[in-house]
């Protein structure tokens, strides 16, 4: 259905509504209105990375996992099977009359914030900390959600808008501080892409304040930006309990109807929380107009009937059966598979099964199920560690021993052991090994949203680089014992990685890699693929890299403004081929011209594989403006594509670089 159309509808169903009945569907757990035949409706549903927190469904990895897949066509199959699923789910669901939480078709994702630091807990929810990658892959997931029939597949949301990465034990307080050159350059491309090429139907503000202004208040994002720069037509919702943060932590307003009014006359038409209970009271008190609170459930219910909800869809037919079915599980071992980055590799891998008798698998993330899938994850039918993967791979050929090792950060496992009390197993296991895989990391109980699952220390953000304590004494213990190592990081973040660096043969970023990424990750161990992916974030030698954390400026962060030499630098991954760009030339410059002024510009570049085995590639192309003083300091990304050569061939390929990727952006824009 249009929007002009579905709007139309809106109005026309609004003006049914007594002033307190649109009140309450501004609510993002909407009542039923019984006289007018309209069901209850919960807004909040979650598909980060698959349909979150209704039950069963295909896990995909996190999203800085697929990230590193530099794979927007895959990222945007991706979104696909999550809204199937979400329809065959909602269809279910709706009809035994069950609407609660996590059960509509209005999905919370993506995140597109910019992870600007690696101590931000949130930072794995996102598509790491390049604005060009991140809108890429952004839009290729909301054109997925929301698909492109007669009516919206699902209904994607832009979150957190704006400025927003942490910290995370200070977001209800915090004021985000950035220039406007910063605005432009980095914190708004991402959001700017997802309204303007993508059409998102919603945008999330965050807990903060931006330059002053509480995210979910301000006529500056709001109004000025969102609204009016870029013509956002959808719908705009709080973050959770946000709107209560401006009169009991920012301190900008000083009663609830204050708040209210502040989010409501700003553009904010969504409460997820409770703040809009006070709506009518504010309207009572002169704060609101009767106008604005129709407006907003206008544009509420005009995305209703964009999804079909009153009239029915060509989507009504899909049943349950798309759930978790062999096709999304097959997307979901492809996106892992190349989501998997090759950091170090002596020549240890890939791993000859036929010359190996045993294999050690040690480590607190080995055989983890937390450490599969992340936060905001839906729950598998399933789940395929890495210890299983590799034990389902050898089965009958080779042996496989095993040891935690240690806790994930606790320094016993048992309560009456004295510290340590695994490292002497995992010792003798690598001992008995002809080689070792050693998986460490983190998983959401130590990075993560703040309070979303008791995360153990600051928050959910963490306080360095470091791997916990009891982590780098079972890499000392293990090290010590001469064994080759191939060292496995499971965690959504850069971690110092020097120690393995030094001391092992091979080292793979797993991020948090899908339900069953264990038989993933045994097919790129034992060489069935080559690993492909790219890290999408920087991983540095040490905070003393970085600015403070709660220092929004971008200089000296990430890859595009840094000074010295980075641990692993952002774009960098191995494979098991040899693959170089053997020749790039300009092949047409497009007649039109973008706002700014500039054209589109393709180039065609011819990629060999000099090496023995077939694999995946990521071709990148980095722009940088040497002649201007407000240029961004290095080189950034501004096109790139995923290609397949085979041992020996080559391929070419054509990589468009956008206009805007010409323009630089002076401190007074």
């Amino acid at each position: 259905m249009e929007r002009k159309e579905a709007r139309r509808r809106a109005e026309e169903l609004v003006g049914k509504m007594t002033l307190e009945e649109r009140a309450s569907q501004l609510r993002y757990d909407a009542p039923a209105i019984g006289r007018l035949d309209i069901p209850a409706y919960n807004w909040w549903n979650e598909s980060l990375h698959g349909v979150a927190r209704a039950g069963i469904a295909t896990v995909f990895p996190q999203a800085i996992g697929m990230a590193a897949s530099f794979d927007d066509e895959l990222v945007k199959k991706v979104a696909e099977c999550a809204a199937i699923e979400g329809r065959a789910k909602y269809n279910e669901y709706s009809a035994h009359d069950d609407r609660d939480i996590y059960k509509g078709l209005t999905f919370w994702s993506p995140n597109v914030n910019i992870f600007r630091d690696p101590r931000w807990g949130r930072g794995h929810e996102t598509y790491g900390e390049d604005p060009y990658l991140t809108s890429r892959l952004g839009v290729a997931f909301v054109k997925g959600l929301q698909g492109d029939g007669e009516v919206m597949k699902a209904a994607a949301c832009a979150k957190h808008y704006a400025v927003h990465s942490g910290p995370e034990a200070i977001r209800h307080e915090f004021d985000a501080q950035a220039t406007a050159k910063d605005m432009e350059e980095t914190y708004l491309p991402a959001f700017e892409a997802l309204v303007k090429e993508a059409h998102v139907e919603a945008v999330m503000g965050a807990y903060n304040r931006t330059n002053g202004e509480p995210c979910c208040g301000s006529d500056t994002l709001i109004r000025e930006i969102l609204r009016g720069k870029w013509g956002f037509e959808g719908h705009f919702v709080s973050d959770c309990w946000a709107i209560m943060d401006f009169h009991k932590n920012h301190m900008v307003t000083a009663t609830p109807e204050e708040s209210a009014a502040m989010a409501l006359n700003a553009g904010c038409d969504l409460n997820c929380g409770i703040t809009y209970l006070h709506i009518l009271t504010a309207y009572e008190q002169g704060l609101v107009t009767e106008e604005a609170i129709t407006e907003a459930a206008v544009r509420l219910y005009t995305t209703r009937y964009m999804l079909g909800l009153f009239d029915g869809s060509e989507y009504d037919n899909i049943t349950y059966d798309a759930v978790e079915c062999k096709e999304h599980l097959e997307v979901a071992d492809k996106i892992t598979k190349e989501s998997i980055v090759m950091l170090k590799n002596d020549g240890l891998l890939p791993l000859d099964v036929n010359k190996i008798k045993t294999i050690g698998v040690i480590g607190p993330n080995a055989n983890s199920r937390k450490a599969l899938i992340g936060n905001y994850h839906g729950t598998s039918s399933q789940y395929v560690t890495v210890s299983e993967g590799i034990q389902q791979y050898v089965q009958g050929r080779a042996r496989v021993l095993f040891s935690e090792g240690c806790a994930l950060f606790q320094d016993k496992t048992e309560a009456l052991a004295i510290k340590g009390d695994r490292l002497s197993e995992a010792r003798i296991v690598a001992e008995h090994s002809d080689v070792v895989v050693l998986c460490l990391g983190l998983d959401e109980t130590l990075e993560g949203e703040e309070g979303d699952t008791g995360n153990s220390y600051a928050s959910g953000d963490k306080m360095d680089l470091l791997l916990p304590e009891v982590q780098r004494e079972l890499m000392e213990v293990v090290a010590g014992t001469g064994k080759p190592v191939i060292f496995c990081l499971m965690a959504g973040s850069a971690i110092d990685l020097s120690y393995p660096m030094e001391h092992f043969g091979a080292i793979l970023q797993l991020w948090y890699p899908g339900a069953r990424g264990g038989r993933s990750i045994a097919d790129i161990l034992f060489g069935e693929v080559s690993p492909s992916g790219k890290l999408p974030v920087t991983f540095y030698d040490s905070l003393e890299q970085l600015p403070e954390f709660t220092d929004y400026h971008m200089e000296g962060r990430t890859y595009r403004y840094m000074e010295g030499k980075a641990q692993y630098p952002f774009g960098f991954g191995l494979t098991y081929g040899d693959v170089t760009v053997t020749s790039a030339q300009v092949e047409g410059v497009s007649e039109e011209k973008d706002s700014f002024g500039f054209p589109d510009v393709c180039i065609k570049v011819t990629i060999t594989n000099e090496g023995g085995r077939d694999t995946d590639d990521v071709v990148q192309l980095y722009i940088k403006n040497t002649v201007s003083g407000y240029a961004v300091k290095n080189p950034a990304l501004c096109a790139f594509r995923r290609v397949h050569v085979k041992a020996g061939e080559s391929v070419e390929a054509i990589l468009t670089i956008a206009g805007r990727a010409f323009t630089v952006v002076n401190q007074c824009h």
